[in-house]
């Protein structure tokens, strides 16, 4: 009888190993399946596809994939690949959502758009290939705009355009790339500095070839673009700016809640309500600096001497990029303390490109994929510098360098083979941009705030993305107007009123997803408080990054998960 009962769990254990096996191999053949239908072919498609047939299409093979995947019964699988199963199950229902609610209809943001997108493609050009591939793109551009036109004329007509009030400005987009000159165009200047390994015979050709490009398809469609915002779009957009007033817009803007949090649990009231919790704490903090400082002055006056006072303020764009290369090299030393595990690629410190800076933010981070022989980027705004102050760089800078978006992305990038492509590419706000203002949390203790002014700094950031929370289901869900978010905004922080402007303007045309930094941050920090509460003299920061870190992007309920199983494991030991 024992004898039997050996035998019968051998079998049991041999069944349920074979089912591990298929479903793991099920689940990779269907990854497989849906990365090469995925990617494109650039040569045919330099710049990509944007008809409503390409993303009907699009929504349709997303859920036949989405279909398989709900057959496979997760619970044998490896944790790397039940991550695996949900993150794309989290990938292709948005995918779905995309086309459903035609968001290819209104492809532009307040300072971004199809064709401000188009200068991330001028890059240094490494070897022949590059060129090449590059001619193409730009030789592609007149077919790209043509699809955009198609979209953004039936957004029109259906009523789902963004509002007019969030263009102003916007003339700077398109009206630096029209020049008279084909050198004079950002897009020639990469031509400016061929690779070496190309022959006189082929940089006379290439130089040849890229002035047809620039004169025939690159400036002449920016005047395209000039005429057809300025005499179509621009005079039949919205008059409305809550996304709720669009068609369908309540639905959708749960669906971009739900998106940008990676939780179907946050209602725009609950998110609300979080806002306006977090806007209280950040404010008794600044009212403890200001009271240390022994300012003589209210709240407000604090903001207008900062807001003024020339010492917050760089004088030229060459001081500012200095200062932030100096800071980032400060925050690189501290990262053996803070991280295990560090991210090969290195990056560089530079000016937003002309051509977009006027309405750009203060600064992001431009990454690049693990085999490009570019390194990441943290563009630092140099455009109107009595708006950059200097009393936040710290935050901007951990925020969008390191240990912010270029270690959280690059390491991203750099996952192992048991990590399928697609999420090495997969980008999660919630993720993301919460590891981003957690990082300048993390920042206090890696000294990256010298004086009372950066701490102030400091909550200023926090301040901002905890009004995101309050303004932005104001817009969308409370029928807020656009200068009581200004109004908001210029209470309770202390950016510049071009910044605070400039946000107003990226939160109406952006519903939802100004509200990822914050709840993605309060998760994070809400998870170390736990894990240090729970294991005491265990806890180790750098091993609680590794496991926020080491899977890469990931919602906040598999991340929440994975610290839960860290805590347990260890408790275990």
């Amino acid at each position: 009888m024992k004898y039997l009962k050996i035998v019968y769990v051998v079998l049991v254990l041999v069944v349920i190993g074979c089912e591990t096996k298929d479903s793991s191999t099920i689940l990779n053949q269907i990854i497989t399946e849906y990365q090469e239908y995925e990617a494109y072919d650039d040569e045919k498609y330099p710049l990509g596809v944007y008809t409503k047939e390409y993303y009907k299409s699009e929504a349709e093979y997303a859920q036949t994939i989405l279909d398989k995947l709900n057959q496979i019964n997760g619970d044998g699988l490896s944790e790397t690949d039940r991550i695996s199963l949900d993150l794309l199950r989290f990938k292709l229902k948005d995918q779905i959502a995309y086309y459903e609610f035609e968001q290819y209809l209104n492809p532009l943001l307040s300072d971004y758009g199809f064709h401000s997108s188009l200068t991330y493609n001028v890059r240094p050009l490494t070897n022949y290939e590059d060129v090449k591939k590059y001619l193409n793109k730009l030789n592609a551009i007149p077919e790209y705009v043509n699809q955009h036109f198609v979209n953004l004329r039936e957004g029109l007509e259906k009523g789902v355009s963004q509002p007019l009030v969030i263009f102003k400005g916007y003339e700077s987009t398109y009206d630096s790339n029209i020049v008279d000159n084909y050198e004079d165009s950002y897009y020639y200047s990469p031509f400016m500095n061929l690779p070496e390994e190309l022959t006189t015979s082929q940089k006379d050709s290439v130089l040849s070839v890229a002035k047809l490009a620039i004169e025939t398809n690159v400036t002449p469609e920016f005047k395209r673009i000039k005429q057809f915002f300025e005499i179509e779009y621009f005079p039949k957009t919205r008059t409305t700016i809550g996304i709720s007033e669009t068609p369908k817009g309540d639905e959708f803007y749960q669906d971009r809640i739900n998106f940008y949090t990676t939780s179907t649990q946050y209602s725009a009231d609950d998110i609300h309500k979080i806002g306006l919790s977090e806007v209280a704490r950040i404010r008794a903090e600044m009212e403890k600096i200001i009271t240390d400082l022994e300012f003589k002055g209210s709240f407000a006056d604090f903001f207008y001497f900062l807001r003024t006072d020339e010492q917050f303020y760089a004088k030229t764009p060459r001081q500012l990029m200095m200062i932030a290369r100096d800071m980032s090299k400060r925050a690189d030393e501290q990262l053996p303390r803070f991280f295990k595990t560090l991210p090969r690629k290195p990056y560089g410190v530079a000016p937003v490109p002309d051509a977009i800076a006027p309405k750009y933010t203060s600064g992001r981070y431009i990454g690049t994929g693990k085999d490009s022989k570019d390194p990441g980027y943290y563009w630092v705004n140099t455009y109107d510098l009595p708006s950059r102050t200097l009393y936040t760089l710290p935050s901007l800078t951990v925020h969008e360098a390191v240990p912010g978006h270029h270690l959280q992305g690059s390491l991203n990038n750099e996952l192992g083979d048991s990590i399928p492509q697609f999420r090495k590419d997969l980008y999660l706000s919630a993720y993301g941009e919460g590891w981003g203002l957690y990082s300048e949390f993390l920042a206090d203790e890696m000294g990256m705030y010298t004086t009372p002014y950066e701490q102030f700094g400091k909550f200023t950031y926090e301040m901002w993305r905890a009004c995101r929370l309050v303004v932005d289901t104001g817009i969308h869900a409370k029928g807020w107007t656009r200068q009581q978010v200004v109004d908001y905004m210029s209470l309770n922080t202390a950016l510049s009123l071009h910044e605070i402007n400039t946000e107003t303007d990226r939160y109406i045309s952006w519903p939802g997803q100004a509200l990822s930094y914050k709840i993605g941050e309060l998760k994070i920090r809400e998870l170390r408080k736990k894990t240090k509460e729970q294991l005491g003299s265990k806890f180790d920061i750098r091993e609680f990054h590794e496991i926020i870190l080491e899977q890469g992007t990931v919602t906040l309920a598999i991340m929440e998960k994975r610290v839960d199983n860290y805590i347990d494991n260890l408790k275990n030991e």
